[in-house]
C-alpha cells in the first residue's frame, strides 16, 4: 500500500481514590504490567500514556520498578507521558483555581519522577465545556484528547476527523484530538485484522491521515474476560505484530509527534459533552429508557446512522440533580475549596496548607460523583474516601487558621447552592449539617477523629437498567465483550430487591405511619406516609452559648389528616461527640393514637461482618448490621464498627419500639448487576397520644465514641517512634 496513515494509541490507566488495595494490585498484575511486557520488545512502536495521579502514587509506593521502566521508555522516545488533573476530577465541576492547580501540580510530579516533557492532557471522562479551554491553556497544556462524538456534535463528519483541530476561549488556544469510537469498539474486542483493515480503508480514502485511539488501559486485562483474551490468547501480541508488519504504510505516533508533523485541520468550537455513553447515563432514568426505545426503532428502520450525528444525550452536571448525594459531595468539596482559597488569600503559607490542598484534590476524584456502566456513586467505599479526604483537609485548615482546642460554632449559609440556607453546627469533634427546607433533616455528620461522614448514604432509586433485571438474565458470559454490551447477573433474586425510596436516607427525618404498619413495609418503602414532615419545610433558628449551640426546627404540618406542630431541637456542646435531640409534638389528639417514627441513617458501616454489629443497652450483641430487628420497649441501641473504630449509641429517654433494617441498592458495575449495602436505618417509633394540652415529647442522645480508633492510632504512632 502506498498511502500512509498515522495511528496514535493513547492509553488511560486509572484507579479511583478509595479503591481497595487488592483491586489496585490486581489491575497492575492483569493490565499495566503485562501490557508493558508485551510492548517493550516492539521497538518501532510508540504510544501516549496517561496514568491518573491516584494510581501513579500507588505505583510509586508499591511498584516503583514499573515507573522506572516507564522512565526508560520515555527517555527512549517510545512513550509520551500525557498529563492532566492530578486526581482525575471532572474539570467542569471545579472552580478555575483548582483546575489549574491540579494540572500544574501533576505536570510537575511527572516531570520530576519520569523525566517527561508534558504538553498534552487527558480530559477526565472526556467531560468537556468550551470555557475549560482557558484554564487548560493557562495551566501550560498545549493539546488534549476528546471523543469523535464531541466533534460530530459540532457538525463535523466522519471523514473530517482524521487529524486534530484548534479551539480557543478568551484568547487562549488549545489543540484537540478526536478519539475514534470505531476503534474503541474494535480494540481489543475484534481480531487485530479488523483494526488493520479499518485503518487501511482510512489510508485509501485520506492519505496521510491521523487516527486516534483513546481509551481505558483496563480494557487490556482488567475488564471481564479480557486478561485471557488479550494476553493468554495472544490478542495484544498479534496486534503489535500486525502494526509492525504494516509499518511501511501504518506508523504509530505519539500525540506530540502528530502535533509536530501535521498541521491542524482547522478551528472548531466543541459543544459541552462527553463520550456518547456518558451523555446517555446523565439523563433521568425514564428518559434513558425512552432514548433506547427510540434508538432501537430507528435502527430497525435503518434511519439511526443518519440521525445519530445530530442526537445528544444529557449534560454531565445534571448528575448532581439525578443523584442529590452527588450534589452533597460536590457542595462539601466546594466548602473546603473556598476555605482553602480564603486562607491562601490572607498570605498563609505552611506545610499544613499544602497538605490540605492535596487532600482537597484527592477529594475531587470523579468516580464517586456519577454512575453509568461502573459502580460510581453506588460504591460506598468510594464515597467514604471522598469524604475522608475532604474532612482531612478541613482538619488541616483548622490548624492553619489557629482553630485548636475545645470549640463550638453555629452558622447558616446556602452551603449546597439550592437557594435556601442550611444550618451547620460544628465543634472540634463533629460537623453536623441540617436542611430546614427539606424535613429539617440532618444530611451530613462528620466525625473528625476518624474523618468519616456517617451520612454518606445513598437512596434506592429506579435505574434504566432495572428493566433488564426484571426481564431476567444469565449468570455469566464466556465471550469477551465491551462492558457496555454485557448483561451479567452476579447473584440471584435481584428483581425481588428492587425497592425505591421516596426521599433520601438521612437522619432526623420524621414519619407518621399507619398504626398497624409492618417492619417489612417500612423497610421496603411501601408503607404509606401519613404526614408531611419527612420532606416538608421547617422554620429554623439558632441559639449560641459559650459552650454549646442549638438549632431548632419547627413545622406546622399535617399528620393522619390532623394539624400537628412538630419541633425538634439539636444541641452540640464544645468538646463533645454527642448530639442531644429534643422532640415535641403539639396538637395531638387526646383520644387517639398516632404512629410517629424518627429515622436515623448510618453509612460506611458494612453489613455481614462479625466485627460490625448491633448491641442493646446491656451491651449484648444483637447480630450483624445487616439484620432487620424489631424491638419493643427499649431505651436505646448501639452500633459498633470495630474496623473503623467507632461506637455509636442512641439513648432514648422514654421506652420506644425500634426497627432496624439495611438499605441495599441494585446497581450495575463492569462486572455485572449486584446488590450493594448502602446504609443502616435505625428507627425508634411510638404510638403517641397528646396529654391534656395535646402535647407529647421525647429526648434522645446520639453519642459517637471513637476512642477505639484513637487508641489504635496512638499505639501505631508509638510503634513507629520506637
Amino acid at each position: 500500500m502506498t498511502n500512509s496513515v498515522r495511528l496514535a494509541l493513547v492509553l488511560h490507566n486509572h484507579q479511583p481514590i478509595g479503591n481497595f488495595d487488592h483491586v489496585f494490585e490486581q489491575a497492575y498484575q492483569d493490565s499495566y504490567l503485562p501490557f508493558l511486557h508485551v510492548f517493550e520488545p516492539f521497538s518501532s512502536l510508540r504510544i501516549s500514556l496517561h496514568t491518573s495521579g491516584s494510581l501513579i502514587e500507588w505505583l510509586e509506593a508499591h511498584h516503583p520498578e514499573y515507573l522506572d521502566r516507564l522512565a526508560a521508555l520515555v527517555a527512549a522516545g517510545r512513550v509520551e507521558i500525557i498529563g492532566g488533573a492530578f486526581y482525575e476530577p471532572i474539570l467542569a465541576m471545579l472552580p478555575s483555581r483548582d483546575r489549574i492547580g491540579q494540572i500544574r501540580s501533576y505536570t510537575g510530579w511527572l516531570e520530576r519522577r519520569l523525566g517527561a516533557t508534558v504538553s498534552g492532557m487527558w480530559i477526565p471522562e472526556r467531560v468537556w465545556e468550551q470555557s475549560m479551554t482557558r484554564d487548560i491553556a493557562d495551566a501550560g497544556i498545549e493539546y488534549a484528547v476528546l471523543d469523535d462524538y464531541h466533534f460530530k456534535n459540532a457538525g463535523l463528519t466522519e471523514n473530517q476527523l482524521h487529524g486534530y483541530y484548534v479551539t480557543e476561549d478568551d484568547g487562549r488556544v488549545l489543540r484537540i484530538f478526536p478519539g475514534s469510537e470505531q476503534l474503541r469498539y474494535l480494540i481489543p474486542f475484534q481480531d487485530p485484522e479488523h483494526t488493520i483493515g479499518y485503518l487501511g480503508q482510512v489510508a485509501a480514502e485520506q492519505p496521510n491521515a491521523l487516527v486516534v485511539f483513546g481509551d481505558d488501559g483496563e480494557k487490556f486485562g482488567t475488564w471481564p474476560d479480557t486478561k485471557k483474551h488479550v494476553y493468554e490468547d495472544g490478542w495484544l501480541q498479534r496486534f503489535f505484530e500486525q502494526l509492525a508488519a504494516n509499518a511501511d504504510w501504518l506508523k504509530t505516533v505519539t500525540l506530540a509527534e502528530a502535533r509536530a508533523e501535521l498541521a491542524p485541520l482547522g478551528k472548531v468550537f466543541v459543544p459541552e459533552g462527553s463520550y456518547r455513553e456518558m451523555t446517555e447515563w446523565a439523563l433521568p432514568a425514564s428518559r434513558i429508557v425512552e432514548f433506547e426505545n427510540v434508538q432501537h426503532e430507528l435502527e430497525h428502520q435503518g434511519q439511526w446512522p443518519l440521525v445519530a450525528p445530530f442526537v445528544r444525550g444529557g449534560f454531565w452536571r445534571n448528575f448532581k440533580a439525578k443523584y442529590p448525594e452527588t450534589d452533597e459531595m460536590y457542595a462539601r468539596m466546594m466548602m473546603v475549596s473556598r476555605r482553602l482559597a480564603d486562607l491562601q488569600a490572607t498570605g498563609a503559607v505552611s506545610e499544613d496548607l499544602d497538605a490540605a490542598r492535596d487532600e482537597l484534590y484527592r477529594g475531587q476524584c470523579n468516580c464517586s460523583y456519577w454512575h453509568g456502566a461502573f459502580g460510581g456513586i453506588y460504591l460506598p467505599h468510594l464515597r467514604n474516601a471522598i469524604y475522608r479526604h475532604l474532612i482531612a483537609a478541613d482538619n488541616l485548615l483548622d490548624r492553619v487558621a489557629g482553630q485548636t482546642g475545645s470549640r463550638v460554632l453555629a452558622d447558616a449559609e446556602d452551603f449546597n447552592f439550592d437557594g435556601e440556607p442550611e444550618i451547620r453546627l460544628s465543634s472540634d469533634r463533629l460537623v453536623a449539617l441540617f436542611d430546614p427546607s427539606r424535613g429539617g433533616r440532618l444530611y451530613e455528620l462528620d466525625v473528625r477523629a476518624i474523618k468519616h461522614n456517617l451520612l454518606a448514604t445513598l437512596a434506592r432509586r429506579e435505574e434504566a437498567y432495572h428493566t433488564k433485571i426484571r426481564g431476567g438474565g444469565h449468570q455469566g458470559d464466556d465471550d469477551c465483550a465491551s462492558i457496555h454490551d454485557r448483561v451479567v447477573f452476579k447473584q440471584e433474586g435481584l428483581d425481588e430487591m428492587l425497592h425505591y425510596d421516596r426521599d433520601l436516607r438521612k437522619s432526623l427525618q420524621d414519619h407518621f405511619f399507619d398504626n398497624d404498619v409492618s417492619l417489612a413495609e417500612v423497610a421496603n418503602a411501601t408503607a404509606e406516609e401519613l404526614g408531611d414532615f419527612a420532606s416538608g419545610r421547617f422554620e429554623a433558628r439558632m441559639r449560641r452559648h459559650d459552650d454549646r449551640v442549638e438549632a431548632q426546627f419547627t413545622r406546622r404540618g399535617v399528620a393522619c389528616g390532623l394539624p400537628v406542630t412538630l419541633t425538634k431541637t439539636v444541641t452540640l456542646a464544645a468538646g463533645s461527640s454527642t448530639l442531644d435531640v429534643q422532640y415535641q409534638l403539639e396538637g395531638l389528639p387526646t383520644d387517639r393514637l398516632l404512629h410517629f417514627a424518627v429515622e436515623f441513617g448510618f453509612a460506611g458501616l458494612p453489613a455481614e461482618a462479625d466485627d460490625r454489629y448491633f448491641y442493646d443497652r446491656d451491651r449484648q450483641r444483637l447480630g450483624q448490621l445487616g439484620r432487620q430487628i424489631d424491638m419493643a420497649d427499649q431505651t436505646g441501641l448501639g452500633l459498633i464498627d470495630e474496623w473503623l473504630g467507632v461506637d455509636i449509641g442512641l439513648s432514648i429517654a422514654r421506652p420506644s419500639n425500634i426497627w432496624t433494617f439495611p438499605i441495599q441498592s441494585v446497581s450495575q458495575s463492569e462486572g455485572g448487576f449486584e446488590a450493594v449495602h448502602q446504609s443502616v436505618v435505625v428507627m425508634p417509633h411510638w404510638l403517641v397520644q397528646g396529654d391534656e394540652e395535646g402535647r407529647w415529647s421525647v429526648s434522645m442522645s446520639l453519642s459517637i465514641d471513637t476512642s477505639l480508633a484513637e487508641n489504635r492510632r496512638r499505639q501505631a504512632e508509638l510503634a513507629t517512634v520506637g
